[in-house]
């Protein structure tokens, strides 16, 4: 039998074993494709199977043997595959039929809508808890035995220990077994072949020896084994649960439906599917657009962060053309469809957000590189062991016992944790220090930068606006902020929140959409907003920009907002150039006050005015370059530069969409937290080299041991268990890598015109 080896752990199966599907109907699987361009048809499919590169690899190279198929795309983080057919009318019945050839389950999904892939993380969860529950009590038992247990005493102890092994290994070796069942079946080879033969083979023999009163068992082998491999396999798959939602993050930004006007003059609500260009909708204040559209009718404020990552927001009115995602702060609108949901601007930022995160399938895991060559070299050390030993011993369980030996020390235990187990450590050291870390690849990553990136507001400023000016009478300053409380706008929000709390009340409060708040304070008008409207009312001289507030007949009185940096960004950007690295901004904002905040934080590379789909080719330009770049953003309009990068983190205060499509969430105000993860992520990398490093010096010196039968089964599962530790030992030593920032005097207040 022909085996390809595939560096592939293989299929994720469910605890409970593969599930065999029947292929939908013709006519719904002719449902799944959607028409593209030059008559060919599209059709995307939920995998939820896929767990590493070489499930990647398997798959878009099966998919693209079959003569129907232009061209497979799998996207391990969001777990889908996305298959261009030759023609529209193709049936996709080969390309479901090869993916379950191939042991992966598969049916079709929507584009905005998320696979289900939370049946494998529940399943691990409570078999990894089984091994652990089985593991300690076994070895409990196999200590007493250590200790001089002998006779009767002895064989009771063995008993038990097989009566809690059995169970165990039955139910927390699932994955294992049909991970290589389905393997065998698919005729290739992977890691989980040689750890479910080790396992499989220790449980018979010790249960032969346990039957004959033998004094040597290994039941205490198998569970521990389990519950090593167990932990490193669910720490793989909760990290990558983390990393999957960036895509539905920009989906639930766009609403269900919309209220659309029917030629009668009537209101009906479609959802946005059913919504189609020409179509009149109306959006009330403090609602989204599902779609782009132009207005036709009123006048307002928006917010557009969505796609400058500006949070003031911009004065609307008749025959401007917003994008889907814009939401409407003060006044109701009466738009035009100008396209369809899916050809709205919200859905091709998932577009590309979906497709950046595709081309991350091809970072493979480096415990993955080397299980290339594992399985099959320790499936013939151990065939070779047990042919030599019977040839020259005549005796076959003497020969089985040292080819279960060269099994059990040579299984993957320690290769397995030398790269989660770094991971978890450093983890945990950077959520003390306040930093998220949803990939442990995204370690591996940031050792390989060697420039970075930041966005401008939300990022390199706090992302709220603060005040100067106004009036100073308090009477005053309590009318201002009674008028702020009324509205929407972030600038009045801003003003509000950082007047003195004296209450005042105002009567017959309206907010005017584009103008600002008006009410009345002991019978006369008082206003707050723009400026050239504020000033109609109020006496002297005309205000000419910004936030004005008077009362009528009395001076104006302005409001100055200011943006202000975050703390530790100067130091931040200084600590990367001293590493090394070259720091630039990236940024929508206008060139101006780009340039005056890139001063300000000592970034000298300046890139203004970026729409997402700029940011994101300005990041593949330099990938293309031989470049590895570290994004560092926080908006909407953030999301997909987030996921294109090498490597990205946000901050806590970011959006949605921007915290789940980067890989890091600095939960802090500081930026000091980019640089010293930098640092750890470079520890890191050495403690991987290092752990690697002892795996394959304690195999080099295991194995000729076991094979010259030096090494018994019980020896050998200790020594397997010895190799772990030190390598868990090795990695804890990262805890005292991330040393606390270094305490600064306070920097006076960094603030500049908004």
């Amino acid at each position: 039998m022909k085996m390809d080896i595939n560096e592939s752990h293989g299929p994720a199966l469910p605890v409970s074993g593969p599930r065999k599907t029947d292929p939908p109907p013709r006519a719904e699987r002719l449902a799944m494709i959607r028409p593209s361009t030059a008559g060919r048809g599209v059709c995307l499919l939920s995998v939820p199977g896929l767990r590493c590169g070489g499930c990647v690899a398997a798959v878009e190279r099966a998919l693209a043997e079959l003569p129907q198929v232009v061209s497979a795309r799998a996207n391990l983080t969001l777990k889908q595959v996305r298959v261009v057919l030759a023609r529209a009318d193709d049936d996709p019945l080969p390309v479901l039929e090869r993916l379950d050839a191939l042991g992966h389950e598969a049916h079709p999904i929507e584009a905005d809508r998320e696979a289900d892939t939370k049946g494998e993380g529940p399943g691990l969860l409570r078999a990894m808890a089984v091994a652990g529950f089985g593991a300690m009590n076994v070895m409990l038992l196999s200590v007493a035995v250590w200790s001089g247990a002998d006779g009767i005493m002895r064989e009771t102890f063995h008993l038990i220990s097989g009566l809690i092994a059995l169970p165990v290994v039955a139910y927390a070796g699932q994955p294992f077994f049909w991970s290589a069942l389905s393997a065998l079946k698919a005729r290739r080879l992977n890691m989980d072949v040689p750890i479910a033969l080790a396992i499989l083979l220790a449980v018979a023999l010790s249960l032969f020896e346990t039957a004959r009163g033998g004094e040597e068992v290994f039941f205490d082998a198998a569970v521990t084994l389990l519950f090593f491999l167990l932990t490193g396999r669910y720490l793989d798959q909760l990290m990558r649960d983390r990393a999957r939602s960036a895509v539905m993050g920009l989906a639930r930004l766009a609403p269900k439906g919309a209220l659309c006007l029917r030629a009668d003059g009537g209101r009906e609500w479609l959802p946005k599917e059913a919504i189609a260009p020409g179509m009149r909708l109306v959006v009330a204040a403090g609602e989204r657009l599902p779609v782009d559209a132009r207005i036709r009718r009123g006048t307002t404020d928006l917010d557009r962060s969505i796609v400058t990552g500006e949070a003031m927001p911009l004065s609307a009115g008749p025959g401007m053309d917003l994008e889907a995602g814009t939401l409407n702060l003060t006044g109701e609108i009466e738009v035009e469809v100008l396209r369809a949901a899916d050809a709205s601007f919200l859905a091709e930022m998932m577009r590309m957000l979906g497709a950046a995160e595709g081309g991350r399938g091809g970072y493979v895991r480096i415990a993955d590189r080397a299980a290339r060559l594992y399985a099959p070299v320790v499936h013939l050390l151990a065939l070779l062991t047990f042919m030599g030993w019977l040839w020259v011993t005549r005796d076959w369980q003497a020969s089985a016992f040292v080819a279960i030996s060269v099994l059990i020390i040579t299984c993957p235990c320690a290769l397995g944790l030398a790269v989660p187990v770094a991971h978890v450590v450093a983890a945990g050291r950077l959520m003390r220090e306040g930093v998220l870390m949803k990939d442990g690849a995204a370690l591996e990553r940031l050792a390989e930068i060697d420039r970075a990136l930041f966005d401008k507001t939300g990022t390199l400023t706090t992302g709220t606006p603060r005040i100067a000016g106004g009036p100073e009478d308090a009477d005053d300053r309590a009318v201002a902020r009674a008028l702020a409380l009324r509205s929407r706008h972030p600038a009045a929000r801003a003003i509000a929140g950082q007047l003195d709390a004296f209450e005042l009340t105002a009567e017959a409060v309206a907010e005017h959409p584009g103008l600002g708040v008006e009410g009345v304070v002991r019978g006369r008008r008082a206003r707050l907003g723009r400026a050239s409207w504020v000033a109609k009312i109020a006496a002297g001289p005309r205000p000419e920009t910004g936030p004005a507030f008077a009362i009528e007949g009395q001076k104006a009185r302005m409001f100055d907002l200011h943006e202000t940096l975050r703390p530790a960004a100067r130091e931040a950007v200084a600590d990367l150039k001293a590493a090394g690295l070259p720091v630039a901004l990236l940024s929508g904002d206008a060139g101006e006050r780009a340039a005056r905040i890139a001063a300000l934080a000592g970034i000298d590379e300046v890139h203004h005015g970026a729409t997402p789909a700029q940011k994101v080719a300005h990041l593949d330009a330099l990938r293309n370059g031989g470049h590895r770049a570290l994004m560092v953003g926080d908006g909407l309009n953030d999301a997909a530069a987030l996921a294109a990068a090498h490597v990205s983190m946000a901050p806590a205060s970011a959006s949605e969409a921007g915290r789940t499509a980067a890989d890091f969430v600095i939960l802090r105000d500081g930026l000091d937290a980019v640089p010293a993860t930098y640092g750890l992520a470079r520890a890191t990398a050495r403690i991987v080299r290092q752990n690697f490093a002892l795996a394959i010096a304690y195999n080099c010196i295991a194995i000729p041991l076991a094979m010259a039968g030096l090494v018994t089964p019980l020896l050998a599962a200790l020594a397997m268990s010895g190799s772990s530790i030190l390598v868990i030992g090795n990695a804890l030593r990262l805890n005292g890598r991330l040393a606390p920032p270094k305490a600064r005097p306070e920097p006076q207040a960094l603030m500049m015109p908004a």
